[in-house]
């Protein structure tokens, strides 16, 4: 095939980048941190591992979210894999004006006082080592400091601008 058989090339664009993203399909994440207000968190695509030694991972978050103000203060952050039935859950926390850690949200206040969610598939509490700019956004770069893998269930997906789960 030639590139002309598969449409017409776009330039670099916030629609571009998006339209190519909704093909890509990403593992759902809740980052959460302790806030002066109270527990924050959001919804996140952008989680990657980033070292093995020490164990560190990274994600994005804008500079425009409510979050951020939190985030940006934060020393450590607590990250969450979502489990195919928390599709709500990551709805919750993606949505903007919604209260995230009011019911049916369960959760407690876990090491360093950092919000840990209930049912998860594995989370895991991360001290910020860094926060790099990025455009509109921030990469995080976190080290993992401790965490419990043991979750049941099969991961939540998001592709196509929906929450899905793995088909068999």
């Amino acid at each position: 095939m030639t590139a002309t058989s598969l449409g017409s090339p776009q330039l670099a664009s916030p629609d571009l980048l998006r339209s190519v993203f909704r093909r890509h399909a990403a593992g759902v994440a809740v980052i959460t941190a302790s806030g002066d207000a109270g527990p924050v968190g959001f919804t996140a695509t952008s989680l990657a591992s980033v070292s093995a030694e020490p164990p560190m991972l990274s994600f994005g978050i804008g500079t425009g979210a409510s979050s951020w103000p939190a985030i940006s203060r934060a020393e450590h952050v607590g990250v969450h894999i979502l489990g195919e039935h928390q599709e709500e859950l990551a709805a919750t926390f993606a949505r903007s004006g919604a209260d995230r850690f009011g019911a049916p949200t369960a959760w407690r206040e876990g090491p360093e006082g950092v919000p840990v969610l209930d049912d998860v598939l594995a989370w895991l509490v991360c001290r910020v080592h860094a926060r790099v700019p990025a455009g509109d956004h921030r990469i995080v770069l976190a080290e993992v400091r401790i965490g419990d893998p043991a979750g049941d269930g099969r991961p939540l997906l998001y592709h196509q601008g929906r929450f899905n789960g793995l088909r068999d």
